[in-house]
């Protein structure tokens, strides 16, 4: 038999009414994505793949059809031609926004890897940024890092941005992810003096993890990826765009062409696994959750800091505050060790692209990159915050924070 740490096995019963809790949202989660397949009169006939231009695609066309009805969206855009999230949240803002316009985001800086489509942060270069066609950018940051700065946002979106930018999970920002009663609440604020701006939510790391998705309660278009939470560890890369069908529109003329948007793109391996990824996501979800709430609590309990967020989840990301560079390194050391892939591997800070400082990771996936699969990563400077994701079985993850406890130094 083996010998948890004890520290697990308190915090487990410390956490069996947030367990059951999560355990209802994953069916109501279920539930929704298994009706949008029903509805559509999904068959194994829409696994068959095309080549070529793929006209008349139907699996293409059914795998956006189960996608939107899924998100409570009138349309999607669900692809392996993304190559990752921040792909298509680029392809969304290139697809969107023309010269003059203006991009706000209200919850602050968007993530790292977008400041040159943003900003065109290359030392003055004339690298194809937003800011190279002209596009300006705003921002308000959010109070605390926890909630909307209400007052401001209703001051500059009096001037009517194109683009109202929410991003939701906190990316390398120690604060929570922001829960779609947050959202619904400044969307029918925005709402009261703005009609026209175009709200785009990027959805990463929080899809099926409450019961509602931003596209329910408002949002015109939201954006992720398919190796986070709707590819269900199963997909090997893409991404998705589900949102109003004008502007869905409007982006698959930038990801394909003004002419063509939705009605090409051919994958010849078949559909099977994005259908099924989608359909075993709610689950995969609720064991990346009940992972993270285990190892907030027993974090937590050891005297790290943490957000406190198990009772109100918004995503599959946990921040944890370490007092050193070698604690965080010796846990990331832990979750790799207990990979199913590359467990020999140890993990070491270097540069990344899109970072300013040295990254520490460890992801030993089966999909490469996979952040709904157990795994971390660090930019290595003060305060010493490592983000851990994803999970697909909960034992699993007990299994890499038990061997971080015995291991500890």
């Amino acid at each position: 038999m083996i010998e948890l740490d004890k520290k697990i096995l308190i915090a487990e019963e410390e956490l069996l009414s947030y367990y059951k809790n999560a355990e209802e949202i994953a069916l109501e989660n279920q539930n929704k994505v298994l009706q949008a397949f029903i509805k559509n009169k999904i068959s194994a006939t829409h696994f068959a793949g095309t080549t070529g231009y793929g006209y008349d695609d139907i699996g293409r066309e059914k795998l956006n059809a189960v996608f939107a009805d899924a998100f409570g969206a009138e349309d999607a855009l669900v692809s392996q031609g993304f190559t990752c999230g921040s792909h298509a949240i680029t392809t969304v803002l290139f697809g969107l926004l023309r010269p003059n316009d203006t991009m706000l985001a209200i919850t602050g800086k968007p993530y790292d890897t977008l400041d040159d489509t943003i900003f065109g942060l290359k030392n003055g270069e004339d690298n194809g940024s937003l800011k190279d066609f002209g596009v300006k950018y705003d921002s308000v940051e959010l109070i605390n890092n926890t909630d909307f700065d209400k007052e401001s946002i209703i001051e500059k979106i009096k001037s009517n941005p194109k683009i109202i930018y929410i991003q939701r999970s906190c990316g390398y920002l120690y604060r929570t992810a922001l829960n779609i009663a947050k959202i619904e609440d400044i969307i029918k604020e925005i709402r009261k003096v703005n009609k026209s701006s175009i709200i785009v939510v990027d959805n990463c790391y929080c899809e099926f993890v409450e019961t509602k998705e931003p596209t329910e309660v408002g949002a015109d278009v939201a954006v992720g990826s398919l190796i986070k939470n709707p590819g269900g560890s199963l997909v090997s890369n893409g991404g998705y765009v589900v949102g109003k069908k004008k502007y869905v529109d409007l982006i698959s003329g930038r990801f394909t062409s003004p002419s063509l948007q939705k009605e090409v793109g051919s994958f010849e391996n078949g559909y099977r696994l994005m259908f099924q990824g989608l359909f075993m996501a709610p689950h995969i979800v609720l064991q990346a959750k009940k992972g993270s709430m285990l190892i907030g609590r027993v974090m937590s309990n050891l005297g790290y800091k943490t957000i406190d967020n198990t009772n109100n989840l918004a995503d599959i990301v946990r921040s944890i505050v370490f007092e050193s560079k070698d604690d965080l390194v010796n846990f990331c050391t832990s979750i790799q060790r207990m990979s199913p892939i590359d467990s020999f591997v140890t993990p070491i800070p270097s540069e990344m692209a899109g970072y300013d400082s040295e990254v520490v990771m460890s992801a030993g996936c089966f999909v490469q990159g996979s952040t709904i699969e157990l795994s971390c990563d660090s930019p290595l400077k003060k305060p010493y915050v490592l983000y851990l994701q994803g999970g697909i079985t909960y034992e699993h993850i007990k299994l890499a924070l038990n061997d971080y406890l015995v291991n500890r130094k």
